[in-house]
């Protein structure tokens, strides 16, 4: 009864978390803004360290962490139920647990 409770009270609590990186050695970032098919644009945030390489991408209301992951081509990362796959210019966000499940994407250019 104590657990439905607390449960009950959590609903109106925030608990986002921040999360710091202590990266040791040199490391790049970059911002990249996407077009996407029937979305707002995109802002991705490439973290890469290596060995690690992480993509922070706003998915509906939240962003979430992205994670490298092996891939024939391109860059593929995973987070959960998502994939964010890029290559060259283009990318790609897909939800595994929807219909449909991908949206197709392209780097947008700040040309004036």
């Amino acid at each position: 009864m104590e657990e439905l409770a607390t449960a009950a009270m959590m609903q109106n609590v925030d608990v986002s978390a921040q999360v710091v990186l202590s990266l040791a050695g040199s490391f790049e970032r970059n911002i990249v803004e996407y077009q996407c098919e029937g979305l707002e644009p995109l802002k991705v945030d490439f973290i890469n360290a290596k060995p690690n390489f992480i993509a922070i991408v706003p998915v509906g209301p939240e962003k979430l962490v992205f994670v490298n992951v092996m891939a024939a081509s391109g860059a593929k990362y995973v987070a959960g139920q998502y994939e964010f796959w890029t290559k060259g210019s283009e990318a790609t966000l897909t939800d595994l647990q929807a219909d449909p499940q991908s949206v197709s994407c392209t780097e947008a250019t700040n040309t004036p």
